[in-house]
Formats: C-alpha cells, sequence, structure tokens
C-alpha cells in the first residue's frame, strides 16, 4: 500500500522527469547533441563577462520567449532580399535548418553569457565567415554579408523581435527604461561584429525599421521561406503541435505591413483569441523546461553566485 509520503512525492518525481526530457530535447535541438558541453563552457566558464543576471539583455536572451521571438525575426530578415540572398545561398536553412539554428543560438549565448574572452574569439571568428559570404541576388545586385547596412538590418530585426516577444510573453516585461538600456547593451555585440551606428533605444530601433521598409520586399524566397518555417519545419510529428503554437505566437507578433508580403493574413480576432493564447501556452511550457534544475545553466550560475 501506497503509504501518504509516496502519493505526495510521485507526481513531482513525474513532472521532474517531464521537465529534465523536455529540456534536454529542446537543449539537443537548439543547441546540439553537444549542447551540455558547450553550456558548461559558456556558463561555467570564470572570467570577466560584458552582462550580469541583473541586465535586461541577460534577462531576456534567457527567457523562453526567445523562441517565438527568434521566428519573428528569420520572417522579418526574409523580406530584405539581399539578406535573403546570402541566407538562400550560403546559411543551408533549408538542408540545415538546425545547424544554422544552433550557431545562432551558440552565438547569443556566449555574447550574453560567456566571458569576454570566448565572446571575442567567436565574434571574430563570424566576422571572418561573412568576409567569405557574398554573391549576387536573383535581380543581379551583388550582396556581401559583411555589408555594414544588410549587417544592421539583421541585427534590428533580431533586437526588434526578442524584445517585442519577450515584453508580450515574459511573466515580467521590462520598463521602458530597461527597454532602452537593453538596445544600447545590444550595440556592444553589434559593434564588433561591424554594425555601424546600431540603435540605442526603442525610438531608434522603431526609426531605424521603419527606414529600412522601402527596401523590402515580396520575394520567391522569401515566401518560401515563410512556408519552411511556419508549415513545413523539419521535426518529428510529436513536436509538430508545439512548434506550430511558438510559430502561431509568433507570427501574432509580426508588424502588419509585415503580413502581405510574405502572404500571411491579418486576422486580429482570431490571433487575440487563438494564437496569442497558444503562444502564452507554448512559452511558458518552454519556460519551465528551462527551469529544470538539473540543467547546467542552472548549476553553473547557482555555482557562480554561491
Amino acid at each position: 500500500m501506497a503509504t501518504a509520503d509516496d502519493t505526495d512525492t510521485t507526481p513531482t518525481r513525474w513532472d521532474e522527469r517531464a521537465r529534465t526530457q523536455l529540456a534536454h530535447a529542446l537543449r539537443s535541438r537548439v543547441a546540439g547533441d553537444d549542447a551540455a558541453a558547450k553550456a558548461a563552457v559558456i556558463w561555467g566558464a570564470e572570467g570577466e563577462r560584458w552582462f550580469t543576471p541583473e541586465d535586461p539583455i541577460w534577462r531576456v536572451h534567457a527567457d523562453a520567449a526567445m523562441f517565438p521571438g527568434g521566428i519573428r525575426a528569420l520572417l522579418l530578415q526574409s523580406l530584405h532580399p539581399l539578406a535573403m540572398a546570402g541566407v538562400a545561398g550560403h546559411s543551408g536553412f533549408k538542408g540545415d535548418p538546425w545547424g544554422r539554428l544552433q550557431r545562432t543560438s551558440e552565438f547569443l549565448a556566449t555574447t550574453t553569457f560567456g566571458t569576454i574572452e570566448h565572446a571575442e574569439v567567436l565574434i571574430e571568428r563570424v566576422r571572418s565567415i561573412h568576409e567569405r559570404v557574398r554573391g549576387k541576388a536573383e535581380d543581379g545586385r551583388p550582396y556581401a554579408a559583411s555589408d555594414p547596412h544588410l549587417l544592421r538590418w539583421v541585427h534590428i530585426t533580431e533586437v526588434d523581435s526578442f524584445l517585442t516577444a519577450f515584453q508580450r510573453y515574459a511573466s515580467e516585461p521590462l520598463t521602458d527604461t530597461e527597454a532602452d538600456l537593453y538596445v544600447e547593451q545590444t550595440a556592444v555585440v553589434a559593434r564588433r561584429l561591424g554594425v555601424i551606428d546600431p540603435p540605442l533605444t526603442t525610438a531608434e530601433l522603431a526609426a531605424m525599421i521603419e527606414d529600412y521598409r522601402p527596401e523590402l520586399q515580396s520575394t520567391a524566397a522569401s515566401r518560401e521561406a515563410a512556408r519552411f518555417l511556419l508549415l513545413h519545419p523539419p521535426l518529428p510529428l510529436a513536436a509538430k503541435p508545439g512548434y506550430a503554437a511558438l510559430a502561431a505566437g509568433a507570427v501574432a507578433l509580426l508588424p502588419r505591413w509585415a503580413r502581405r508580403p510574405l502572404r500571411l493574413p491579418w486576422l486580429p480576432f482570431t490571433e487575440m483569441l487563438l494564437a496569442r493564447p497558444l503562444g502564452d501556452a507554448a512559452t511558458a511550457t518552454v519556460r519551465w523546461a528551462m527551469t529544470d534544475p538539473a540543467d547546467v545553466r542552472t548549476v553553473a550560475t547557482e555555482s557562480r553566485a554561491g
């Protein structure tokens, strides 16, 4: 016969086991099979860091809202034909989408949470890769990944998307002052990566995105990228409902002007009643998994704090 203690602790053990399994699956998909080893270096290495757990950039980039925010950023980035040409021609976003995601995840984690030494090494590595990524878009215009103008477009769409998602889906959104500081802190890495005059406030961020709008276009490549991201992600069947909820939450955060070029409908009532609640639920589930006490990030952070 089960004792009272057994009855009380069994659900907790099941919850912890489910959370650990989900956390492992997420980390393997987003950071690769060697996610634990990478995380141990990023979070556990001793050394000076650009940011602390109290900084807005740390809070935003450590939150599960990065998942819908990342999808939103990719959708926005695809609207610039030169940026999309570079992605289609060199990143392998369809042939190896998870590899691209893992490289992006490692860069964000290292430059936000890692030591300055590790961050600067990785930034130099990415800059050297950018120097080799060049070609011509479908309309014949040349592009280069090292072009400061294109680098700034990629930067501001990421910053805007991560901040927008955090403000919508995080349990404690940033204040206006903290949001400005978040934008300013992202400029630390952006400048080192080659971005000239990155925005330093949310007002500057919004103005810069508006300035790029005349350059944006609906292209076959951008529409194909949207279909791939939203309808045909390379995921096992069991993972697709959760991803679909995150994707719905991402689309619900897109500005109205970005919908038509990507052939995405504007359905405000449906999004209010369905898409955003789905995004809330999916993000909350990911956040629950990411707070696994056995996760290397949690262990390393608590160890340093102690």
